[in-house]
């Protein structure tokens, strides 16, 4: 259930006695904008490793291990047109506790700490601590480069959504514009997000409506004036697709392709695209895997992924650089065979176990439950029981599977072409 604290300031709890610890989101949303994302990132480091209460690390890590071993970070992402940052506390529930303690009411007042009274020196975060978590991050996307797989990846996406200045960088932003960011910068940006933001509280956990908007009400949040919506990006599909080849010094070329499939979030077709997916590539069984790899031996590694946010298909391989117009052509054969209507009941029936064994998995785990549920309030058409969401599975057919093959439109190929080297790198 949706509770509103304030506007733009939601609370929502889910009660279960399935799990021993509290996970709380706070969740911060904005528009996906270019000049934002970098500044995001950073601000999620500086709260995420101290705040003027915990001046340090060590500081930090010792509250929480005084709140029994309490877990807590800051992630963040994108979906579709809207960029995330999401604080998330772990805590384990009182009713298992010695005495009584009072943990959850303890970490919800951590939160507060570190999301509202952030390490300032003079109306200005920490100069040092500013320092070292912009070279830290700076760091990190160096390191993200330096796996061949990802940066083959991020190329591909920088491809494809060539018309798009947010959507083509990370979620994380590039090391030119975390460079660029000052302290002055991240500040005002703070105010700026703490202020404006769509905030969603969710909670899961043996706890009650009544309790958490009590503990969660004493969060000093401001009215918003306008509440940010899970948008889709949906990109208009260009005539010609757009293809792109770098030279560097790997011994495994990597070709990826990203195909344009008009189908998003739990819209009409969106089991159908699941299905398609995972005979496409995204499963052991699948039509990438068993014939690109296993039978014609040329890839090491040959799966497609989904993006129903922003209607796009992913495939990745991992080839010889002799083998890019082969494989380039089996890829196609094997969406051909789709569209063809080449799929046995046996396929088809795997396909749907596994992402039912997905999907059931999935309730296992607290996170997962959290962002279903948040999606869930987002986009209204995805609030499904358990027993309407196998239904919608299992209601797929091979028609289906082929109408959602014949949508798919090849965009972007990018091909990070090997040369020989001494060494040999991955």
């Amino acid at each position: 259930m949706s509770i509103k604290l304030k506007r733009g300031v939601n609370l929502h709890v889910i009660p279960t006695t399935k799990y021993k610890t509290v996970r709380i989101m706070v969740r911060f949303s904005s528009p996906l904008e270019v000049d934002t994302i970098s500044k995001r990132t950073l601000l999620a480091s500086l709260l995420e490793t101290n705040s003027q209460k915990y001046a340090t690390q060590q500081q930090l890590s010792e509250k929480l291990a005084e709140l029994y071993g309490a877990s807590y970070g800051i992630n963040i992402g994108k979906k579709g047109d809207t960029h995330l940052v999401s604080a998330v506390l772990n805590v384990v529930n009182d009713k298992f506790l010695p005495g009584s303690e009072d943990v959850l009411a303890e970490g919800i007042s951590f939160l507060k700490e570190v999301l509202f009274y952030p390490n300032f020196d003079e109306q200005l975060f920490n100069k040092d601590t500013f320092e070292r978590e912009k070279a830290n991050l700076i760091d990190y996307i160096a390191s993200v480069y330096d796996d061949k797989q990802s940066q083959a990846a991020l190329a591909l996406q920088e491809l494809y959504f060539a018309e798009s200045p947010s959507q083509k960088i990370p979620s994380f932003g590039t090391v030119e514009s975390v460079t660029a960011l000052s302290l002055e910068d991240v500040t005002a940006y703070y105010h700026r997000m703490m202020a404006t933001d769509t905030v969603d509280i969710m909670v899961i956990g043996d706890v009650t409506e009544e309790a958490m908007v009590s503990l969660f009400s004493s969060l000093p949040f401001n009215e918003r004036r306008v509440e940010t919506q899970l948008d889709f990006y949906e990109q208009d599909t260009p005539i010609e697709k757009r293809e792109k080849v770098e030279t560097l010094s790997v011994t495994q070329a990597k070709l990826n392709m990203g195909y344009h499939t008009g189908v998003y979030y739990h819209d009409a077709n969106y089991f159908a695209l699941q299905i398609f997916n995972g005979l496409f590539g995204g499963f052991p069984h699948s039509k990438l895997f068993m014939n690109v790899r296993e039978k014609e031996s040329m890839a090491y590694y040959a799966s497609s992924s989904l993006d129903s946010f922003r209607g796009l298909i992913t495939v990745q391989t991992g080839i010889d650089s002799k083998n890019k117009e082969r494989v380039l052509t089996l890829v196609d054969e094997q969406l051909a065979s789709l569209v063809a209507g080449d799929i046995s009941s046996e396929d088809m029936n795997q396909t749907k176990e596994m992402l039912k064994n997905q999907y059931f998995l999935s309730l296992d785990n607290p996170g997962s439950v959290l962002e279903a549920a948040y999606l869930a309030d987002k986009v209204k058409k995805s609030n499904l029981t358990d027993k309407e969401w196998v239904a919608g599975l299992e209601a797929v057919s091979v028609a289906d599977v082929q109408a959602i093959a014949k949508k798919l439109s090849l965009q972007a190929v990018y091909f990070m072409e090997g040369e020989s080297l001494s060494n040999g790198e991955d």
